[in-house]
């Protein structure tokens, strides 16, 4: 099967299907679907004759009236089958009441003013508020509400100066990654006539004296190119408040190596700015310093070669902090005096068994993150690299976003679990972290059991494995189970809550979320397992995940179904074409489809880091041997599958998702439904609004629940 090349595809293309009733209580319901247009488009590559028949699917549909037409053909489809399903309905109110709770950031000190997020149920999007103090009376700063009639434009991003008097912050519009830049006055919420466009894969950092900020951006795309074209030249640039962009200066580019991207931070003192670099999506960078208060700009470098990961923690005068992997492939703690003539990192944490997931300094404590089997410890250190102790969690879940500087005695940090919306603590040098803010809950988490399970791939790997479900539901009658993987880029797939995940399990369904190889759950071996030559262990992994949960009764046989998003999408497509037999249904998210030209389009270049060149022979026949879109098994029934993406996703462009989908619906795959949806101004995710999110999940998990005999009551 996974030798299948363009013989197979080739043959076998019909412009419709067959017809096809669903079974379960919706016997009336019959699909056709749209035709879709073939072009001759083959291409030898490495002695194979690569066939691409819905090439022209690749075009922006914004730009193309027949892309939207077929756009708006597959989504009427789409509607017709879905309004069928009462479970929508369900799944929805579920949603909206599990939506319900306050949803908080870490907040971030400057100036003794506290800054943070917070969404609230029936909110499209989050607010950011400012308290004078730590328990001073809060106040909506900035309440995105009224920049859309969707909802669907967002606060992206945000930054305080020094003193807490100004705030520069992040637009994002219709989910895409571009961002537009503006500064408000914190005192009287004046917004000021700054404004940076082109904006993207940017941190924020504020100057001394609040004469400007650090930005990255690309080079403004040509007229109709702004969500297709590759992302090239990225440039770190200085805006001086009060300045028109036109004048912001250039402070950090490569012109000639255009392939690189930059991001700019400052240490906490304001002294040093340390430039990041990077040339895909492996944690491999390289560091660049500039003095802040030198004479002339001038840059220098203190890490060069593009060899390891290095993040800075903190830094007071010239002394930095920084995590690395360097001769620590699960990461170490180290420091450098940048007043030596060749400054050396000394290291202060060593490398462990656990995996350093993040750090921050509070006052002269180091507290750093670990993931122990894909849950959370935390321990502290003083700045000698003295252990001092662990601090008390909840339970098993996830530490993020914690914040804090050098300047202060105080942090934050939040914790969750998949029974457990975020809990905001505060922790002081002094004393065990209290809570700072905790969410008023929809639903009792004692009620729902979170416990972890170990099991076997198919070269022997032990594969963790989270299960989800109702405390007082006996596992072995065997229940409908949704499966969640993801499985790349070096991302750690934690416990966390998601209100669409709690809908599946309220309703009765297990959920079950695999650790997969390509993650970084337990350092870069792990990551190295999954990816290049090895990106087969990912769908491996997955796979057994299934058989597992089959062989030990917890789902019956056709009551599996699977999702995934993003590089999860590709892990989707790609084992329903290796297993079709072992799923019920699927849910393939904005995925990565088309292996052979995913690096043509905005930031898929980045992802050779994972995925290998396409135009290397040696990647090449890899990438084909899985490609969703290329291995498509005609004369093979299917699972039903729901596709998924969006019009401005400008991450994996929806070519993705509309080539795949198109030649799914054309071979003889069965007559189980092979549908997509498809989104406007919903982009690849982030900064979706509330009810769009609501809608989207019930639509897709009725769709699974109905595949999978998940009962929905109504």
């Amino acid at each position: 099967m996974r030798s299948l090349t363009i013989l197979t595809l080739a043959m076998g293309l019909a412009a419709t299907s067959p017809a096809f009733a669903a079974d379960h209580e919706n016997k009336d319901i019959a699909l056709t679907y749209p035709q879709t247009k073939t072009v001759d488009v083959v291409e030898e590559q490495f002695g194979e004759y690569i066939s691409d028949p819905y090439r022209w699917l690749e075009n922006d549909v914004r730009e193309d009236a027949e892309v939207a037409a077929w756009v708006k053909a597959q989504n009427h489809v789409t509607d017709a089958y879905l309004k069928h399903l009462d479970g929508r309905f369900v799944l929805a109110e579920s949603m909206e009441a599990l939506f319900d709770f306050d949803d908080l950031s870490t907040p971030v000190e400057v100036g003794g003013k506290y800054f943070y997020e917070r969404k609230s149920g029936g909110q499209n999007q989050a607010i950011l508020y400012v308290r004078d103090g730590l328990d001073g009376e809060e106040r909506a700063l900035i309440d995105p509400a009224g920049w859309s009639e969707d909802g669907a434009t967002a606060l992206a991003g945000w930054k305080p100066s020094g003193d807490g008097s100004l705030l520069v912050y992040a637009i994002q519009d219709g989910g895409s990654d571009w961002r537009t830049l503006k500064v408000l006055d914190v005192a009287t919420g004046e917004i000021k006539a700054d404004t940076v466009e082109w904006a993207k894969f940017t941190d924020l950092a504020w100057m001394p004296k609040n004469v400007g900020f650090l930005y990255s951006r690309f080079p403004e795309p040509a007229e109709g190119e702004a969500f297709q074209s590759l992302n090239a030249d990225h440039a770190v640039y200085l805006h001086s408040i009060g300045q028109d962009q036109a004048k912001d200066i250039k402070v950090y580019a490569t012109p000639d190596q255009p392939e690189l991207n930059h991001s700019a931070e400052l240490t906490s003192d304001k002294e040093w700015v340390v430039i990041t670099s990077s040339s895909g999506t492996d944690e491999r960078y390289e560091i660049t310093l500039i003095k802040v208060d030198a004479p002339a700009l001038k840059t220098r470098k203190l890490v060069s070669g593009f060899e390891n990961d290095w993040h800075l923690i903190d830094g007071v005068g010239d002394t930095l902090y920084f995590v690395t992997n360097k001769d620590a492939p699960r990461l170490r703690v180290v420091k450098t005096d940048l007043g030596a003539e060749e400054p050396e990192f000394t290291e202060l944490v060593a490398e462990s068994d656990a995996v350093i997931n993040g750090t921050m300094i509070v006052g002269d404590r180091l507290v750093v993150s670990y993931l122990v089997d894909a849950k959370s410890e935390l321990s502290i250190f003083d700045l000698d690299g003295k252990a001092l102790g662990t601090l008390d969690l909840p339970g098993p879940g996830q530490v993020d976003s914690l914040s804090g500087s050098m300047k202060s005695d105080e942090g934050f940090f939040t914790f969750q679990s998949f029974n457990r919306p975020k809990t905001v603590f505060r922790y002081d040098v002094k004393s065990p972290p209290t809570v700072w803010a905790e969410p008023s809950l929809p639903f009792d988490p004692d009620t729902v059991e979170v416990t972890q399970r170990f099991y076997q791939s198919k070269d022997g790997t032990r594969i963790p494995m989270f299960l989800v479900h109702g405390k007082d539901q006996d596992l072995s009658q065997g229940a409908p189970t949704l499966l969640y993987g993801y499985g790349g880029f070096n991302i750690s797939v934690l416990p966390q809550y998601k209100p669409a995940w709690m809908a599946w399990i309220k309703a009765g369904g297990v959920f079950a979320s695999a650790n997969l190889r390509g993650g970084g759950e337990y350092g870069k071996e792990w990551h190295d397992g999954g990816r290049l030559q090895n990106k087969q262990n990912v769908f491996d992994d997955f796979i057994a995940a299934g058989e597992y949960l089959i062989a030990e009764g917890i789902t019956p046989k056709d009551g599996l179904a699977i999702e995934g998003r993003s590089n999860g999408g590709l892990l989707v497509g790609a084992v329903m074409n290796q297993r079709p037999d072992l799923f019920a249904a699927g849910h393939a998210a904005v995925g990565v489809m088309d292996m052979l030209r995913f690096d043509r389009f905005t930031a898929g270049r980045y992802w050779v880091d994972d995925y290998g060149y396409p135009n290397k022979e040696q990647d090449f026949k890899n990438l084909l041997a899985y490609s969703p879109y290329h291995n498509i098994r005609n004369g093979t029934d299917y699972p039903a599958l729901m596709v998924s993406t969006a019009d401005t996703d400008d991450r994996v462009v929806p070519g993705h998702s509309f080539k795949y989908i198109a030649r799914l619906q054309a071979l003889d795959t069965g007559d189980a439904p092979h549908l997509i949806r498809i989104e406007t101004r919903a982009g690849h995710g982030s900064g979706k609004p509330t009810d769009k999110l609501i809608e989207e999940y019930a639509d897709i998990y009725a769709f699974l629940a109905h595949a999978s005999g998940l009962h929905l009551d109504k």
